[in-house]
This record gives C-alpha cells, sequence and structure tokens, in this order.
C-alpha cells in the first residue's frame, strides 16, 4: 500500500510535535477522574491504548499525584501533561498551594493509605519537587517503554 506524499508529511509533523494538556483549578472544583480521563486519552493520541501498562501506569501516577495535592493543599493547583515527540516518555507536572515537600513515608503494609507516593517513585524515572514562590511543583517522567509507533 503507498501512503500519499501528503498523509507522510502529516504524520511526520504530527511525531515532531509534542502533545501536550494542562488544566488548573481552585479549591471545588477538582476531579481526579478527570485527570486520569485527560491522561489516557493524550497517550491514546500518542499511540498508547489505555488498556496497556504505560497508559495504565500514568493513570496512577497523576491519580496520586493530583490526588495529594487537592488534600494537603488548601488552595488552587494545576497539572501539565507532556509526551515526547516518540511518544517514548510522559512529563507529569503537578503545582499545589502548599509549601510543604512530599514525605516518602517507610513502607508499612500494615498501614491503611500513606503508599501512594511510594508507588509514584516505583513507577517514574525521576521526580522532584521544586519550591515556587507561592507553593510547589512535582514533576514525574515516566518512561512508557519505547516508542508506541
Amino acid at each position: 500500500m503507498v501512503t500519499p506524499l501528503k498523509n507522510r508529511a502529516s504524520d511526520e509533523q504530527r511525531l515532531a510535535a509534542r502533545l501536550h494538556y494542562s488544566a488548573a483549578w481552585d479549591t471545588t472544583d477538582t476531579s481526579i477522574a478527570d485527570a486520569r480521563a485527560a491522561v489516557r486519552a493524550l497517550l491514546a493520541d500518542a499511540g498508547h491504548p489505555p488498556d496497556h501498562r504505560p497508559s495504565q501506569d500514568a493513570q496512577l501516577v497523576v491519580s496520586e499525584l493530583v490526588t495529594n495535592a487537592v488534600r494537603h493543599a488548601p488552595g488552587p493547583g494545576a497539572l501539565a501533561l507532556e509526551v515526547t515527540p516518540d511518544a517514548a516518555w510522559l512529563r507529569i507536572s503537578v503545582r499545589d498551594s502548599s509549601p510543604r515537600p512530599p514525605e516518602l513515608r517507610a513502607h508499612d503494609a500494615r498501614r491503611v493509605g500513606g503508599h501512594g507516593l511510594q508507588l509514584v517513585t516505583r513507577l517514574c524515572d525521576q521526580l522532584h519537587t521544586t519550591a515556587l514562590h507561592t507553593g510547589k511543583q512535582i514533576v514525574a517522567h515516566l518512561r512508557l517503554h519505547g516508542s508506541a509507533r
């Protein structure tokens, strides 16, 4: 099958462009389900089906980071997602109004809750926190297990 030249060019342009998503919230209108749906849709656009592990891992990381921001920060926040042009990496940025950095608790199988950051650190290749003038930003880099294309 021969692909017309104009379609090949648009495919190459799409691969060269990074896929982005961003959302901001105040203290009352945050939906964790919407954040999961956003990363699921973004990764599907990048060629990572929702039922495959890269998408499921990304949904878990986004869910945990946004949940922590909403639960532990009293004010507004934001989520930004960016997929690299080769669809091999996802950059997740979550901003909130609390100046306190996340606290990685020691593993305790008997404890209910408090395990989310452990999961995030295991799934992500990089995780760092930057103090901001008002709050902080947490950035996670998640490998999507090679290019989907």
